[in-house]
């Protein structure tokens, strides 16, 4: 399905393989800056591509899912497979802007990861309880706030 990952450094989100990690205040500060600009570009493509094309398909939110699923794949692979960026991209790129940007692509990410390493019944139960308990509790979270006066 997905070709085996040729690097023995395995990563998820969030957990460097190698590289000297930055200090804890450091990680949070790096974090936040990312996340910030992740947000701020988040709000100004859905924004942009919902000015251009309207609202009856999402269009915005879709764009942004594949963009950020790509950025997941690029600066992952850079980080994790390759090494070749240092362990402060991690937290400036792949935590904090993109996951402001979109929580979408590291859920793309982590399923292609299991798929790799052969956990196809672990990457198929992923995807199917995430989509189905994931429209239950947005399900959920509507009728809850029906309740509030």
């Amino acid at each position: 399905m997905f070709p085996p990952c040729p690097h023995k450094r395995r990563t998820r989100v969030g957990h460097p393989a190698s590289g000297q990690e930055p200090q804890s205040v450091n990680k949070y500060l790096l974090v936040g800056m990312g996340g910030f600009a992740g947000a701020i570009a988040r709000y100004g493509v859905g924004t942009f591509v919902t000015q251009r094309v309207g609202l009856r398909f999402p269009y915005g939110t879709f764009l942004i899912n594949v963009s950020g699923c790509f950025l997941i794949g690029f600066f992952m692979h850079l980080l994790a497979e390759r090494g070749v960026l240092d362990v402060h991209w991690l937290y400036v790129v792949v935590i904090g802007f993109i996951g402001a940007y979109t929580t979408f692509s590291t859920f793309e990410y982590e399923t292609m990861r299991e798929l790799q390493d052969g956990q196809i019944g672990i990457g198929l139960l992923y995807v199917g309880s995430s989509v189905l308990v994931g429209f239950f509790m947005v399900w959920l979270g509507s009728l809850a706030a029906e309740l509030v006066p």
